[in-house]
This record gives C-alpha cells, structure tokens and sequence, in this order.
C-alpha cells in the first residue's frame, strides 16, 4: 500500500526555479490536511460554465492582481475567494517550481497545511471542493501519462491521476507531480503508456 505521509522538509528545502517571460502571473496553493491519519490533498473542480478549463480539477489559484504585494500574496488571496480559507490558516510549507501555462500564465505554486474542516466554495467558480486522499494518488493503479507534440512548448507530457472518480490532469497534474516527487518515493515512469503522436 503506497506510503500515507507527505514528507515536508524536501518541499521546504527546495529552491524553485522562477519564470519570468509570461505575459501574465498567477498562483496557486497546493493545500494539504490530515485526515484520517493520512494526508489529503484539497483541489478544486472548475464550474462547468467557466471561459478557461471549465470542469478540470485545479488547486485554488488565480490570477495576480495589482493589490497584491507578493505572488503568495495572489495564492492565499485566492484560496480566501475560492474555497473561505483564511490566510491565518495556512502554513506555507514551500515552493515549487513555476510552470508555463498554454493561457500564456507563469503559475508559481506553494505547498501549505491547512486545518481539515468545511470550507466554503465560490459558487460562481467553483463546483465542488475535492479532498484526494495521498494513497490513491500515490497508487500506480491510478497513475497514467501520455506524450504529446505541443505546437510552441515541442514535446510535452500529460499527467493523469484519476482517484475516486475524478480525473487531475493538466498543470495541475504537472504541479502534483513535483509536490508527490519532492514529499514521497514517487517517480513518474520513464516509459510512455500511450502516445497521440
């Protein structure tokens, strides 16, 4: 049975590599509870109605704003308006590495402990709020990824993670992929199980 721990202290040690040739900045927050006595990871899935991937799974992020002091700043922002989490209750555990989004977006995403408890969706953008427990994510089972000819970023490789009926892909899957590599044994295979090439 995959491990049921996120191990903090690589995701706290690690020094993330920063984007900065993006027309637009943006943020997210990775959260993480306990539950259970196993981590949780807390996504969001995507209103069905929204322009930019309406339905996907994501972590509570969004744009930078001219407000906001700090691209952290932007993450707790938008966790506040996205899912009622209040910035006292996030402890930021790290940073990862930025990732360029096909939107034209450099998302630099941080990794934090927050309190396991209900929390209150934007219903206008968010349609659920997901707790994925780490074993599931952690099962190979449930692991699977694909390469793809991307038409400005070349060749390119799509993470899916699919747990309890919901399917993480996308940047969020690339970012998953980080946090799961830095916090547990995880590697993503060298070898491609299906290509659309």
């Amino acid at each position: 049975m995959p491990e049921q721990t996120l191990h903090f202290d690589p995701i706290a040690a690690h020094r993330p590599v920063e984007i900065d040739d993006q027309e637009h900045d943006a943020a997210v927050l990775a959260p993480v509870i306990e539950r259970d006595g196993e981590h949780h990871l807390l996504f969001t899935r995507r209103a069905d109605h929204l322009g930019e991937h309406p339905g996907q799974m994501s972590f509570p992020g969004g744009g930078a704003e001219p407000e906001d002091e700090t691209i952290l700043d932007t993450a707790l922002r938008e966790a506040d308006e996205e899912i009622g989490l209040r910035a006292s209750e996030a402890e930021i555990v790290g940073q990862l590495d930025d990732i360029r989004t096909i939107t034209e977006y450099a998302v630099t995403p941080f990794v934090a402990r927050i309190p396991d408890r209900e929390y209150d969706r934007d219903e206008d953008e968010v349609a659920e709020i997901i707790a994925l427990p780490l074993s599931g994510l952690l099962d190979p089972e449930n692991y699977e990824y694909e390469r793809r000819d991307h038409p400005y970023y070349g060749d390119i490789v799509i993470h899916y993670f699919h747990v309890d009926g919901y399917t993480v892909w996308g940047a969020t899957g690339r970012i998953l992929v980080q946090l799961l590599e830095l916090a547990t044994d995880f590697e993503a295979p060298e070898k491609v199980d299906r290509s659309t090439l």
